[in-house]
């Protein structure tokens, strides 16, 4: 894995991803969790292949700014580059745009770690 990786991920905007569906506000436009996970599987696509046997990617920061509102039905399109590596750490720069303008851009840090760990972490949590 080096840096320079590009990831994309597109979706449309279904009512399932509005911010109307938070509660509270009744604004039929793409929710910003909704945009960090578009986000964060750009980041994923970008390293898939490259992951070693054994390990998985592990989002654990999110640092971006909604800068603009996007309807239901528009297309959404982000993109993730990584721009650096430190041991485990995976540090990208991530950016989002509808069919009209940037909708989001920001930072995104990812964290290789064992599967099995991971898995067996989860599962003492599970049972407790």
């Amino acid at each position: 894995m080096v840096p320079g990786l590009v990831g994309k991920s597109e979706m449309i905007v279904k009512e399932e991803d509005l911010v109307s569906q938070l509660g509270g506000m009744t604004f039929n436009v793409l929710s910003t969790p909704r945009l960090i996970q578009l986000l964060e599987e750009a980041a994923i696509e970008a390293i898939h292949e490259f992951i070693p046997a054994g390990k998985v990617s592990l989002g654990t920061e999110v640092k971006i700014k909604h800068l603009s509102p996007t309807p239901i039905g528009m297309k959404v399109t982000a993109h993730a580059i990584l721009k650096r590596i430190d041991k485990k750490r995976l540090y990208f720069l991530v950016d989002a745009f509808d069919d009209l303008e940037k909708v989001a851009e920001g930072e995104h840090e990812r964290v290789l770690v064992s599967k099995d760990q991971f898995l067996q972490k989860v599962e003492k949590k599970r049972v407790r």
